[in-house]
């Protein structure tokens, strides 16, 4: 599975248990002194008390033995070496407890090379704050340690600690101390604090270079090749791929970087390099990917896009055998290059220079599917400020789940009477149609009322200032076909829940757009660069 992707900012510990031995405190013996039931936590049991005497009384007993346990606790194994550890490395250091800040203090003073100038934040229930498992602790923690809730690493000992950090959206990692226990399902779970360097790792960012070697075989190590054609795959080490030809079948070749999408950056990788192996009416199978990721980039957060592009690949039959993995200031965002090859036997090969004029040309589900789940992903915050709901950029968010094109494309490709299959990407339909008319070689004329947009899509190019007919539009697969074939290929796809629509034909003379709306010639847009890649570079705000 690819793992959770993080950047650590800040390092914020449980105290009694996770920096101190744990055991010292006696709460079975607290439980029984105050009368507190045996699963009920003691802080919130004393917190409920009506009686003001019995809860002067109670939190009495507990600082009484919280100061006796402070005065013979000892440091955890190897508390002392990752604290010094994590100085090292740059990063913030919190305490967030739900001892006394006197206990605190009393059992660092028991530390050799510690203290409590050692820490950019101590939290303890002398603070009013509610105590973990609320969140509230760790964001105040966050907050004055000066990072994001998400840039902290929760580590405890405890399930109230896991729960906490997990509420306020840091990373966890529970610490066993040599024994299982309740986690509350971590991020991470370590034997013992020296363990927790590994993760730490996983949390900062790598210098400009190569993948190091030993991360790159970490992440190939779940990776599962099946494909008996693939004789050399990836690996440290491995300059090339090697597979098997597959005997009297073509072999199609494709390459497209994903440089837009930061989010679901693999499912991006693996679609929209799969939707042009199956215009051609072939089977993806196999791919090599360059990865390159700005200065910064933590391994979490490398081997998270791996392991997913593996996987969704894996899901499709397609295998990840090879390719580069860089860390480099020539990108500010992660960019992907994928190479995909597919195969198909030489007389199922759609080819579009079998269009002819007289062709129908249809298009599934609706314009700029990709664009609008970008638009949601990339701009929500934007776009709710403009109006728009939450609940509106979910559903765009979904769309996201319609950028493949492979079942359209195969229902196509086993129909008679195809003559060509066009994925829609940048530059949307608009460039779309354009391509597909020079590929042809015929003109093709478009009714610009029948081409479908969704109402997500019109409303987040309106309020940002976009046309949909510009933007980028995986997921919506262009076919022409003969006349005959039209009505039974159109039932074919809507019956597979996909819809489709015949916006267009294809008409003699020089390849180029001929755009009718009521039946009157209209203009017909041409879009230099898309739409979405306007909007990055700030040109599309109204």
């Amino acid at each position: 599975m690819s793992m959770k992707p993080f950047c650590i900012q800040a390092v914020l510990f449980d105290f009694d248990g996770t920096l101190t031995q744990p055991g010292a405190i006696d709460f079975n013996a607290i439980r029984r002194e105050i009368g507190c039931p045996g699963r009920t936590p003691v802080l919130e049991f004393i917190e409920a008390l009506a009686d003001s005497q019995k809860k002067a009384d109670a939190w009495q007993v507990v600082q009484r033995f919280e100061m006796a346990a402070a005065a013979v606790s000892e440091p955890n194994r190897g508390a002392e070496e990752i604290i010094g550890h994590i100085r090292k490395s740059g990063l913030r250091l919190g305490i967030l407890s739900r001892n006394g800040l006197a206990s605190i203090r009393r059992a660092l003073d028991n530390f050799k090379y510690v203290g409590e100038t050692d820490f950019d934040y101590v939290g303890s229930r002398d603070l009013p704050l509610k105590p973990k498992p609320h969140p509230e602790g760790v964001y105040h923690a966050a907050r004055s340690m000066g990072v994001d809730a998400e840039q902290v690493l929760v580590v405890g000992d405890y399930v109230f600690d896991i729960q906490a950090g997990q509420a306020a959206g840091a990373v966890t990692v529970f610490l066993e101390n040599g024994t299982a226990g309740e986690s509350g399902s971590s991020d991470f779970s370590i034997a013992h604090l020296e363990d927790l360097r590994a993760v730490l790792r996983m949390g900062l960012p790598l210098p400009a270079g190569k993948l190091p070697n030993d991360l790159l075989q970490r992440f190939m190590a779940d990776f599962k090749l099946d494909d008996p054609s693939i004789i050399m795959g990836p690996g440290v080490g491995e300059d090339v791929a090697a597979i098997r030809p597959v005997e009297n079948q073509l072999l199609i070749l494709k390459s497209d970087p994903i440089t837009f999408a930061t989010s679901a950056i693999d499912q991006y990788t693996i679609l929209v390099n799969a939707n042009d192996i199956a215009t051609a009416g072939a089977t993806p199978r196999w791919l090599l990917v360059t990865l390159l990721f700005p200065c910064g980039t933590t391994p979490s957060q490398i081997g998270h896009v791996m392991g997913g592009i593996q996987e969704r690949g894996a899901r499709l039959g397609i295998s990840l055998c090879g390719g580069h993995t860089e860390i480099t200031d020539a990108v500010t965002r992660p960019v992907v290059s994928g190479m995909m090859l597919g195969t198909v036997p030489e007389a199922d090969l759609v080819d579009k220079r079998r269009m002819r004029p007289g062709d129908h040309v249809l298009l599934t589900k609706k314009v700029a599917v990709e664009g609008t789940a970008i638009l949601a992903r990339e701009f929500g915050d934007r776009l709710v400020a403009m109006g728009m709901s939450r609940r509106d950029l979910d559903e765009a968010n979904a769309y996201l789940s319609r950028i493949g094109i492979l079942t359209e494309a195969r229902i196509a490709a086993a129909t008679d009477g195809i003559h060509g299959m066009h994925d829609v990407t940048e530059g949307g339909i608009a460039t779309a149609l354009t391509e597909l008319s020079a590929a042809g070689g015929w003109r093709i004329e478009v009714n610009t009322d029948a081409v479908p947009v969704y109402t997500h899509t019109r409303r987040m190019c309106r309020l940002l200032g976009l046309d949909p007919l510009g933007l980028i539009g995986s997921g919506s697969l262009l076919i022409c076909c003969s006349p005959d074939t039209s009505r039974q290929l159109m039932a074919q796809i809507e019956s597979a829940g996909i819809a489709v629509s015949r916006i267009g034909r294809v008409t003699p003379g020089i390849a180029g757009i001929d755009a009718l709306s009521g039946g009157e010639p209209v203009g017909w847009p041409v879009f230099e660069r898309d739409e979405l890649a306007r909007l990055y570079d700030g040109g599309a705000l109204p």
